[in-house]
């Protein structure tokens, strides 16, 4: 696995989150009390972006349908909603994240 750098930690505050683009991909990285998470940025629902989200906890909420997601795992929390309808979502990527020193390093 090769580790790329693609943030400083001051981006990033405690309890906020930020996109960044690394490997030709948008990923989600969110700071959870000091823990670093990475994810992809794109709800699997309807490709909506998650850095539009809102944070609730350690869950990101989708702005597009409300879909939920766990940022330590990836895995969908709470099913999308299209007005009374409410659609299953699958996971998202997760990847694995080093601190080196103030870079933060997220493995592909």
């Amino acid at each position: 696995m090769e580790f790329v750098r693609v943030a400083s930690i001051t981006d990033i505050p405690a309890g906020k989150m930020m996109k960044v683009n690394a490997e030709g991909k948008d990923i989600l990285i969110v700071n959870l009390n000091g823990v670093v998470y990475a994810l992809d940025n794109r709800c699997p629902h309807m490709g909506g972006s998650l850095d539009n989200g809102t944070l609730e906890g350690n869950t990101v909420v989708c702005p597009r349908h409300g879909a939920q997601f766990d940022v330590k795992t990836g895995v969908a929390m709470g099913k999308a909603k299209i007005g009374p309808l409410k659609f299953l979502t699958t996971n998202v990527k997760s990847y694995e994240v080093r601190i080196d020193g103030s870079d933060v390093m997220v493995g592909f």
